[in-house]
């Protein structure tokens, strides 16, 4: 067997660990290709991404920038490099690196979906809205491209459309808890607050341990001002999420006609 069987099989065993979850036993497995092949920039690339796996960002940066280095057109290796910035929250970067992935490969939803996400952490949603337009004329059927296409259209007040843009991910995905959330929350915005309980009961009954669902239930009773069922829904989603629900709550909108009550006072006081 010559070298370059020998570093095959060593990428094609790391391969099947990454598949397996077993993540630390593939990165060896990586190191070995490349101590045989060193130019392996798909072994790079693909060591990058596990590395991201494993939630070691600044070090798959590193491997991404080594397969780029061999291959500067390889599109899955800038890719990688823009998800691992993002979640270093280095967005500037990652929408570099995603623009050079799909200028190599503009055809990857995957990379307009990512390209998109980072542009709402940027607060630059119109800009996000059309990459992930671009995922749905590539994929119509992605339901995670609606649903944050709707995340986007909120940030943009247009909440009839992010309604729709709901719609479409849960006919998709009936089982999309979090779209059902995000559905009640537009709901409330429109004022119509027996649908958006509705949407919050459907996300319960696919999740019950579901804070997300029992704080939209308590912003919809602060909005209508009834001020003991939203503290008692917020007490319950501060049961699994104390300290974000709190975080939360101090600073929504939808509490401000409650804000002043003693009551909603002393269970922001107590939850600390």
């Amino acid at each position: 067997m010559n070298q370059s069987d020998h570093s095959q099989t060593f990428y094609n065993h790391a391969y099947l660990l990454s598949g397996l979850g077993r993540h630390e036993g593939a990165i060896a497995r990586y190191d070995k290709a490349l101590a045989v092949k060193p130019d392996d920039y798909k072994a790079w690339s693909s060591r990058g991404y596990v590395l991201d796996l494993l939630g070691q960002y600044e070090a798959a940066i590193d491997s991404f920038e080594q397969a780029i280095r061999i291959h500067p057109k390889f599109a899955p290796a800038f890719q990688g490099k823009g998800i691992a910035l993002a979640k270093l929250n280095r967005y500037e970067e990652a929408i570099l690196s995603f623009n050079r992935a799909l200028t190599l490969q503009p055809d990857d939803y995957r990379a307009w979906q990512n390209h998109g996400k980072v542009l709402i952490s940027l607060c630059r949603y119109q800009e996000a809205l059309s990459s992930f337009d671009k995922v749905l004329e590539l994929k119509s059927d992605n339901y995670k491209a609606w649903y944050n296409r709707a995340v986007a259209l909120t940030s943009l007040n247009r909440y009839q459309d992010a309604l729709s843009s709901l719609d479409s991910t849960i006919t998709i995905k009936p089982t999309c808890h979090y779209a059902w959330n995000h559905r009640g929350l537009v709901l409330i915005k429109l004022g119509r607050h027996e649908e958006a309980m509705s949407s919050f009961e459907s996300s319960l009954k696919i999740k019950s341990r579901n804070p997300n669902a029992w704080y939209g239930k308590a912003c919809s009773y602060a909005v209508q001002q009834k001020v003991e069922q939203a503290i008692e829904h917020l007490k319950r989603a501060m049961t699994d999420s104390p300290y974000l629900c709190r975080v939360m709550a101090n600073t929504d909108a939808n509490f401000n006609l409650i804000r002043r009550d003693p009551r909603f006072q002393k269970l922001l006081r107590d939850s600390q």
